[in-house]
């Protein structure tokens, strides 16, 4: 299929701009029991710019049955993103006077990580989370959750038995569903209609100035802008009123959405963005090109650090077998046996290989076996934890390293 075929997945225009081709991939967060690795499959992955809505998103969408259905990203992993979801919990319970009389949806819930906080409150909540193996952890913890992918037709039947939501949050999936404007659907049919939805998602202005080509992945369908944003809200009747600037994921977006209809007013931070969008041209063409060679040099620094540490008979290790780490590491051609190990909190990950690197995924407690002289945290955005929490590297002189957007050794 060439890119004139190639059409934008919420407008329908034709997708005539590539913005970064990042050559084939697996998928990302599908690891490998020894033995696959002759079955593995990859896929182009190539994000392309819809010249009309300014919609940037990845070619070749694998199914999200393939992806979703059985799942090994388990958001309690991360005390840093529990902390982030309660103080998300406390600052909404707060802000909308939420309580026993409230009723709260979380769309992709994962293992319950957020929501419990709400249930410690005494607020009624339910989770819609389309991974049967990541539900069954949530209804376990207490819970309430609902297998299935979230659009008009599981939001109609939600709200059929009686109660709309009065608060519904939507943390890092507003990417992940290629049907755009069902997903967003879903929101307007079981949205109160006073009620605030909340959609968190990387923002696509740090992507570009921060080189982040990493949080680029088949799970990923889209890179987002407040710009294309508010077009996709607009179109099922939803307006975008507020936005928060959050450090989470190098730099992601909290839009507070609401009916077109409903009384909350627009904030002086949300006219702000606009403008800095506008500012830096993501409202055109022009503000997309470039990033190709900036990715091209990230590649080129990060391969000449690696080919330095093993002149010198260095050991490289990673830390996080994460989806970024996937895409980095497959975009640079490098895997075992450079990489000797990938150390992972997760036990669902552990004693698997890495998609397409093959690399051995440990436990972080069995680092002091390999003594690596070198660290890649992959996960860069949970840099610091990661730092912390493996602090005892230090004792055999091991040191870490981030390489995005370029090389720094810790």
């Amino acid at each position: 299929m060439t890119a004139s075929q190639h059409r934008c997945r919420f407008c329908d225009a034709p997708l005539r701009h590539t913005f970064v081709d990042l050559g084939l991939s697996p998928l990302a967060n599908l690891n490998l029991q020894a033995g696959e690795e002759a079955s593995e499959k990859t896929y182009p992955l190539i994000a392309r710019v819809c010249e009309s809505c300014f919609l940037v998103q990845i070619d070749d969408a694998v199914p999200p049955e393939d992806i979703f259905s059985d799942y090994d990203y388990f958001s309690s992993y991360s005390q840093g993103w529990i902390e982030h979801a309660k103080r998300y919990c406390e600052a909404m319970r707060d802000q909308l006077k939420l309580g026993p009389h409230s009723f709260v949806v979380e769309v992709a819930s994962n293992d319950g990580y957020l929501l419990k906080h709400f249930v410690e409150m005494g607020v009624p909540v339910l989770g819609v989370e389309p991974a049967a193996n990541v539900a069954e952890v949530a209804e376990a913890a207490g819970v309430p959750t609902e297998v299935a992918f979230f659009g008009v037709e599981t939001a109609r039947r939600i709200a059929a038995r009686g109660r709309k939501a009065d608060l519904m949050a939507a943390n890092n999936v507003l990417a992940h569903v290629p049907t755009t404007k069902d997903f967003v659907g879903g929101f307007a049919e079981l949205l109160a209609s006073e009620g605030v939805a909340t959609f968190e998602f990387p923002h696509l202005l740090n992507l570009i100035e921060k080189v982040q080509f990493d949080t680029i992945y088949h799970e990923h369908f889209f890179c987002l802008s407040l710009v294309a944003v508010e077009k996709i809200m607009a179109s099922v009747g939803l307006r975008v009123f507020d936005v928060e600037e959050l450090p989470t994921h190098g730099g992601s977006l909290r839009l507070f959405v609401c009916h077109k209809s409903a009384s909350h007013q627009e904030t002086p931070r949300l006219v702000e963005l606009r403008q800095r969008e506008k500012a830096h041209h993501l409202d055109t063409i022009e503000g997309y090109t470039g990033f190709a060679a900036k990715v091209e040099a990230v590649k080129r620094s990060f391969m000449s650090f690696v080919e330095q540490a093993r002149r010198e008979g260095k050991v490289i290790a990673a830390y996080g077998a994460a989806a970024k780490g996937v895409t980095f590491l497959n975009y640079c051609g490098i895997g075992y046996p450079t990489i000797a190990a990938v150390y992972d909190r997760n036990p669902a990950k552990q004693n698997k290989l890495t998609p397409g690197t093959h690399i051995p995924i440990l436990s972080p407690d069995d680092i002091g076996a390999l003594k690596p002289d070198y660290v890649v945290i992959l996960p860069w955005n949970i840099a610091g934890e990661v730092r912390h929490s493996m602090a005892g590297i230090s004792a055999w002189g091991g040191r870490f390293v981030t390489a995005v957007p370029e090389i720094r050794i810790f």
